[in-house]
């Protein structure tokens, strides 16, 4: 006899998933009214744990990243991430969900250098974050989100041009995309890897031929400072609808000011100049705008604040996987 799904059974995997989910949407609406509705998380290997009412599930995926793919610059060739449903749970079965994760990592990531253990969660639930310092994860990125608005603009300074970058700029972006990598390695989670320069210069090259708004800073015929920017949708199936409301949203890539000009203004200018033009969408409304940045850098930590961007999603990981206890 055939006939359409069947429903989950009581207790069954797929039936705690969706039960605790309900429930974590509303420990989200709760916790930041910022977040979207949680979805159901991605396909992979579903852990559950413990008994009610405490009991929690969590699905864990594995990736690998080949060989000479962008992401090599800021993640680990292998991940393993966790994506908890944990409905309104505490402390203790938080801890017993990341024990379960643990003894669930392949042997061979666990054994990898170059591997890492990584949790996407709300910035603002700090009973997650006891949890997730306690088993040795860091906040290595945060997700940080801007409602449109006047920005706080520093006063003009008449020695530094704003512009456009144009494909013939390839070269100068590419210095200070580099130049940008080979700090962020030292205080956040980038990599300087032996192909980097031709990572980079692939992937400006590409998004300077599709027009996408990259801004300079010029001072006396010099480039020194770069803003590169798009615009994406939070549409319903997009990876993005799971982070951000529903929308048109800006973002900003990557932000580079050389090391002689830092503190000077240069990058207050840059993002005035860039979050305007965003948040103005080319006629198209945006949500507001979106970016990451990396809480140990000293630098980024206090600018992006400082120009109206607030936490909404933190990347917690631990290199290599190894490492979390």
């Amino acid at each position: 006899m055939t006939g359409g799904p069947r429903a989950a059974l009581p207790d069954s995997p797929a039936q705690v998933l969706a039960d605790l989910l309900e429930v974590q949407r509303r420990r989200f609406a709760a916790l930041d009214p910022r977040l979207p509705q949680p979805a159901a998380p991605p396909p992979g290997d579903v852990l559950v744990v413990g008994t009610p009412p405490h009991r929690v599930a969590g699905v864990v995926t594995h990736h690998v990243w080949p060989a000479g793919s962008g992401p090599l610059l800021w993640s680990a060739a292998q991940v393993s991430e966790l994506h908890p449903v944990i409905g309104g749970a505490g402390h203790a079965p938080l801890h017993a969900l990341v024990d379960a994760w643990r003894g669930h990592v392949l042997p061979a990531v666990l054994r990898d250098e170059d591997s890492a253990a990584v949790v996407t969660w709300p910035s603002r639930d700090v009973v997650a974050t006891r949890v997730l310092l306690d088993h040795g994860l860091v906040p290595l990125a945060v997700l940080a989100v801007r409602a449109p608005g006047p920005v706080r603009v520093p006063a003009p300074d008449p020695a530094l041009v704003l512009r456009r970058a144009e494909p013939s700029d390839l070269d100068a972006c590419v210095r200070l995309a580099l130049e940008e990598l080979a700090y962020s390695s030292q205080v956040g989670g980038s990599l300087v890897r032996s192909d980097a320069e031709a990572v980079k210069r692939t992937t400006i090259r590409d998004r300077l031929g599709r027009g996408e708004p990259t801004w300079l800073a010029e001072r006396d015929g010099a480039v020194v400072g770069m803003i590169e920017c798009g615009h994406a949708d939070a549409a319903p199936g997009a990876w993005l609808a799971n982070l951000l409301p529903a929308g048109r949203w800006g973002y900003v890539n990557c932000a580079s000011v050389t090391a002689a000009e830092r503190g000077s203004g240069v990058g207050a200018q840059l993002a005035a100049t860039a979050i305007t033009a965003l948040e103005a969408g080319g006629g198209t409304p945006v949500r507001g705008t979106y970016l990451y940045y990396n809480p140990p850098n000293p630098l980024s930590s206090v600018f992006w604040p400082r120009a109206g961007y607030a936490p909404l999603w933190t990347l917690w990981e631990v290199r290599p996987a190894g490492g979390l206890r």
